[in-house]
């Protein structure tokens, strides 16, 4: 249903910490100029954990506005109680987003029943495009291949961005759907092993690196999903330094920081994020620049 370079789309904010609606709109312009397939508003690069409800809602309706139906606007739902999830989600669908992203509850570690379950009643509550999240890293939880699979049959779960660091996820994920006869299309949670996820059989990527290099982003996945990955190699090599840079210090500080340097929006981040410290600031610029010389002009 949905392929390609997905930004994780950052929230622009004010040195207040308010959202700065403007700076939003401007950044959905350019990333529609640039080529990226998808916008992902709200998930957990643009802060949803400390945006409030009304927020929240507020930039998913601000992006969908913006988008026009241009491209598919994703809506970040995920929360660590399920009634919030719903809510989070029945909002997405009125604000008329194409979809909504949900990351697995985060703290309260629930068993692979308890995903199952958590999941189950977000999609019989909503009948409405969902995105699995796995993030283990983040959420001291995994969804494993087999409880995917399980989620799958249910024709209203239609992909995961999977990101527990293990590029073997992708084929066991596709492995066990085909045994229990459902299906879902996966999504690369991690920039570095996006190529190579696709090669296992991903539809794309779910991305950080694109909210700062949008164009070579969607090139690179554009490439890859052709075939033609000789091209998208060339074109990951001068990527790499920027998907290990951007995560230097805890997401989004790093690619918030660049996108201030870039004059693309004001450097406002909110507690207990701060800003990127200032030793880091030349070695992720360094990267960037690095990003800039990547060969698009291959690409038809």
């Amino acid at each position: 249903m949905f392929h390609g370079s997905m930004v994780a789309l950052v929230t622009p904010m004010e040195k207040s910490g308010a959202v700065d609606y403007r700076a939003l709109g401007e950044l959905v312009e350019w990333h529609l100029a640039e080529g990226t397939h998808a916008i992902v508003a709200v998930g957990t690069t643009g802060e949803s954990a400390t945006l409030t409800v009304k927020e929240h809602v507020g930039v998913i309706r601000a992006v969908v506005q913006q988008v026009r139906g241009r491209v598919p606007v994703i809506a970040g739902t995920g929360a660590n109680a399920t009634a919030e999830a719903i809510e989070l989600t029945q909002a997405a669908m009125e604000a008329k987003a194409d979809a909504a992203l949900l990351v697995s509850p985060y703290y309260n570690k629930p068993t692979q029943e308890g995903l199952f379950q958590h999941y189950t009643a977000v999609a019989e509550a909503c009948h409405y495009p969902l995105i699995l999240y796995n993030v283990p890293g983040r959420t001291a939880g995994d969804i494993l291949p087999e409880t995917v699979a399980r989620l799958a049959r249910r024709p209203c779960i239609v992909g995961i961005k999977e990101a527990s660091g293990k590029i073997e996820r992708v084929a066991e994920i596709l492995w066990h759907c085909a045994q229990q006869d459902s299906q879902i299309d996966v999504y690369s949670g991690d920039d570095g092993a996006a190529l190579a996820a696709v090669a296992l059989g991903a539809r794309g990527v779910i991305s950080v690196t694109a909210n700062v290099v949008p164009r070579a982003m969607s090139t690179l996945m554009e490439a890859a999903l052709a075939g033609e990955f000789s091209r998208a190699r060339a074109i990951n090599q001068h990527l790499v330094p920027l998907h290990r840079e951007l995560f230097v210090e805890s997401n989004p500080i790093p690619v918030k920081w660049l996108l201030a340097h870039l004059q693309r929006m004001d450097d406002g981040i909110r507690l207990p994020l701060v800003p990127l410290r200032s030793e880091f600031h030349e070695r992720l610029l360094k990267a960037y620049e690095d990003a800039q010389r990547a060969p698009l002009s291959q690409i038809s």
